[in-house]
């Protein structure tokens, strides 16, 4: 609850609305069991785009159609047991994208079935705890892929060795196609441990990047691979300044992006629908990793396939965890740490009909 709703939530009664109307954040009287909205300040009509006047004529759950979480937390506020009750919940909105806030709900005095109920944004919280997941997460990545490679490494050297002496010992040349498979997987593990290794391995090289470059060369390569059906849609910020960066390195990051889009619109491609947006702005006041960056290059690319599968959808940038049949599970994980040594961040967000892939770079 804000301050300003704590030191003026003992002084409303019903009718009195005054205070209510300066708070930042969205307020609702309503009142219970029917949920009727009784009054809504400037904050919740901009909040709803529909007028206090409009908003009085109905009952919450026209707004939200699943306030669940909201009768909860009534429990008790109405007895007098507690002034009131908050909790972060996410709230359905009709056509619109879901809410997160922080919900506050007050008893009213002088009324024994009018609560107030106070709507704190909340996407900040969430985006922050989520980017300190991934970046905790990265970390714990490179450490385990550090130790897994070496511990990989030492035994499959002498595994390969092996195979190459006993293949000079053997009489007969049938035998050596078994210690040439012995040989080709040893070296496929490799090349795997390998491409674990290869972001933590090489400084990356630093120069002026047109982002829009990096972008025409990921379409071309895709477009080239999928020539039927995929429509690549550029809508591009050209006012965008040029970023400090490893050019090789952010174009890896993207088309391993661009690429996982594509392989995912296989279904939309036989129907002739898929498309994948290449979007590019501006964004300002922008912190990752806890730090303010003043602009930073706000990139985005969006399917329509299926989304991600939900069983793994908070589990996308693991290594070795892929939502497709055949998939090595190393190309979001990659592409993560590419930008992460950027100083910056990737973000997904998934739903059927559309995945969101957003990479936020700091521009210095």
């Amino acid at each position: 609850m804000t301050n300003a709703t704590r030191g003026y939530m003992h002084k409303v009664v019903p009718g009195v609305h005054a205070g209510l109307d300066v708070i930042s954040n969205p307020v609702f009287l309503v009142r219970l069991p029917d949920w009727k909205i009784e009054y809504a300040n400037p904050a919740a009509e901009a909040l709803t785009a529909t007028s206090r006047k409009v908003l009085v004529q109905q009952a919450l759950t026209d707004v939200f159609p699943s306030i669940d979480s909201l009768r909860d937390l009534t429990a008790g506020v109405l007895l007098g047991e507690v002034d009131a009750r908050r909790q972060d919940i996410l709230l359905e909105r009709p056509g619109q994208e879901s809410l997160h806030v922080h919900a506050v709900i007050a008893a009213l005095e002088g009324s024994d079935d009018t609560v107030l109920l106070e709507l704190l944004p909340n996407d900040q919280k969430i985006r922050s705890d989520r980017e300190e997941r991934i970046l905790d997460l990265t970390a714990a990545n490179k450490e385990l892929i550090r130790n897994l490679a070496h511990e990989i490494k030492n035994p499959l050297g002498g595994i390969r060795g092996a195979a190459q002496l006993l293949e000079f010992e053997l009489p007969e040349r049938a035998l050596r196609e078994y210690t040439q498979v012995i040989i080709k997987e040893a070296d496929r593990l490799q090349t795997l441990v390998d491409r674990l290794l290869e972001p933590h391995r090489h400084p990356h090289i630093v120069s002026s990047v047109n982002i829009h470059e990096v972008l025409e060369r990921v379409r071309s390569v895709v477009l080239a691979e999928f020539p039927n059906g995929l429509r690549v849609i550029r809508d591009y910020d050209a006012s965008l300044p040029e970023l400090l960066g490893d050019k090789e390195q952010l174009i890896q990051a993207v088309l391993n992006i661009v690429h996982n889009a594509a392989q995912a619109l296989a279904e939309q491609m036989r129907q002739g629908s898929a498309q994948i947006i290449l979007r590019t702005r501006i964004a300002r006041k922008v912190t990752i990793a806890k730090k303010l960056h003043k602009l930073a290059l706000d990139l985005h690319v969006i399917d329509n396939g299926p989304g991600i599968p939900e069983d793994i959808r908070e589990r996308i940038f693991y290594p070795l965890v892929s939502g497709r049949d055949g998939g090595s599970g190393l190309g979001l994980t990659l592409a993560q740490t590419f930008v992460q040594q950027h100083e910056g961040l990737i973000e997904c967000d998934s739903r059927p009909g559309q995945t969101d892939f957003r990479i936020l770079l700091p521009l210095h």
